[in-house]
């Protein structure tokens, strides 16, 4: 039995009770706060949680005090700013275009001039995420044939296979018609729902990208610093957010979470059940990079007939993909298939196979090449890495979690002897001048160690110098636009921010040493 697992809520062996914690940041005042963290009242922080029990409640909320405290805090303070942080992000995504589509600031005052401003139209090819403003890289890695990449990673060097999913990730904060565009035009590949394939016939290589934060996103972001968890005794306990995200329940009423990973392995009668084989394959059909937004429909695969009540699956990311996933390997029987994502998107890709292992999908897992995650946050405690690493670890590791240097987010959830949230799989990290080491845990796992603070504010002065650099040092490709190094200048401030763009993973990938790194053979 996992020793940090007895911390959090009363557990034995063998128990099949499942249990959960919800922090509720809107439930209690000021008062209850300064009472709960200063005066030490438990009484005041039960008031922000909900449980299964009571006994997991007063546990927690006496003997994990400041976990709770720094959550409702820092989501309290999110949520203070989501309206405005919304409008912040409309307007910048719309400034950003507008130079864009106008040739820049000196364009845009000759097109005004003429009259003929190009206004840009949000869902559109043309009108790009802030994410991609950060990083207008669109091509893949030129120094290795995709069409090669299934061949060289089974020999182990896998630099295009880690540079197409950290290009696809890139890639899921579009819009489906952006994704659709450099898919098809630029990477010469198919696309569905984003799940692309190497080729449009007899693919070798299927992958599936999830979305990650979005910048101005407040809930995205409150979800990394929620403490809130679902636990399930075969699985572990799970983040209760990033389960919402892949559309697997809601803690408005935290049944539906048991329902979603639980209730779809048994059938029910016909007389309260719909058979979800026989539904309409919409949501299958959509092009999208917002894959958790835009699938509609439930779980029906095309070679699995299950019986599940109405209300399941509906809004589930999860079952979408699975469907087209078991589709997609239907129609290509040599491909095996590669799940990618960075920040939020990366914890929704362990997630992913994580719960085709508690469904008992042993056919889709023998045919998975390979997790690669970038910049991505604790997803649960030790008891899930175990039990993923035993069906991941086998022959060789599949799962590779890439971290940059300072990157905050995959210090979030922390870490320490009062939290339960544990990373796992091969860790491969990748310092300010791109060196990998392969290691368990990236160097200061909790971010905030005193020891580091004034390492990473020397290192991220380093950082805008090399970002003003890197088109003389490296080329073209490399250089970065003025938007790109405000980040830079915003990270002189806040370091682990600026370390976590996009932009580092691509250039790590691309400029780091020749990494060895073998993966399953097909």
């Amino acid at each position: 039995m996992d020793n940090h697992y007895s911390h959090f809520g009363v557990d034995h062996d063998g128990d099949d009770k499942f249990r959960y914690l919800i922090v509720r940041p809107e439930k209690g005042g000021l008062r209850d706060l300064f009472r709960y963290s200063v005066l030490k009242k438990v009484d005041s922080g039960v008031r922000f949680l909900e449980g299964s029990d009571e006994e997991v409640v007063g546990r927690v909320a006496g003997d994990h005090r400041w976990v709770i405290v720094v959550s409702i805090i820092a989501r309290k303070i999110i949520g203070l700013f989501g309206k405005p942080l919304e409008w912040t992000g409309y307007l910048v995504d719309f400034i950003l275009n507008l130079l864009s589509l106008n040739g820049g600031l000196f364009g845009l005052l000759i097109t005004l001039l003429h009259g003929k401003v190009v206004v840009p139209q949000r869902g559109t090819e043309t009108f790009i995420s802030t994410i991609g403003h950060l990083d207008g890289r669109i091509d893949l890695y030129k120094g290795e044939n995709l069409a090669e990449t299934s061949l060289k990673a089974e020999l182990g060097n896998n630099r295009a296979l880690m540079d197409l999913c950290m290009m696809a990730a890139k890639l899921a904060y579009e819009n489906a018609q952006v994704v659709r565009y450099i898919v098809v035009d630029h990477w010469k590949m198919s696309t569905q729902v984003f799940i692309l394939c190497d080729k449009p016939k007899d693919a070798n290589l299927i992958l599936i990208s999830f979305r990650g934060t979005e910048p101005f996103d407040a809930d995205d972001w409150s979800t990394d610093f929620d403490y809130s968890w679902y636990e399930v005794p075969k699985l572990g306990k799970v983040h209760m957010g990033f389960l919402e995200a892949l559309g697997l329940g809601n803690r408005t009423n935290a049944v539906t979470f048991y329902n979603q990973l639980i209730e779809m392995q048994k059938e029910f009668t016909p007389a309260n059940c719909v058979d979800v084989s026989q539904r309409s394959s919409e949501g299958s059909k959509a092009s999208s990079s917002n894959i958790d937004s835009h699938m509609k429909q439930g779980g029906g695969d095309r070679y699995s007939k299950k019986i599940v009540p109405p209300d399941m699956g509906e809004k589930s990311a999860y079952y979408a993909v699975r469907r087209k996933l078991k589709s997609l390997l239907e129609e290509h029987k040599n491909a095996k298939f590669v799940v990618t994502g960075h920040s939020l998107g990366g914890a929704l890709a362990i997630l992913f196979p994580a719960v085709l292992v508690l469904h008992e999908e042993m056919e889709l897992m023998q045919r998975l090449l390979g997790v690669y995650t970038f910049g991505q946050p604790r997803v649960g405690n030790r008891k899930l890495g175990r039990y993923m690493e035993a069906h991941l670890n086998s022959p060789v590791p599949k799962y590779f979690r890439v971290v940059y240097c300072n990157d905050l987010v995959p210090r979030l959830p922390w870490d320490d002897k009062t939290f339960l949230y544990k990373h796992f799989g091969v860790c491969l990290y990748y310092d300010s001048q791109f060196n990998e080491q392969r290691m368990e845990e990236e160097p200061n796992k909790n971010y905030f160690g005193i020891r580091y603070l004034i390492p990473e504010y020397l290192n991220a002065v380093w950082e805008l110098i090399r970002g003003l650099t890197m088109g003389y040092t490296y080329g073209s490709e490399y250089r970065e636009g003025w938007y790109s190094i405000l980040l830079r200048i915003i990270g002189l401030v806040a370091p682990g921010v600026s370390a976590h763009c996009p932009t580092n993973y691509v250039d790590l990938v691309r400029l780091g040493k020749e990494r060895i790194v073998q993966m399953s053979s097909f």
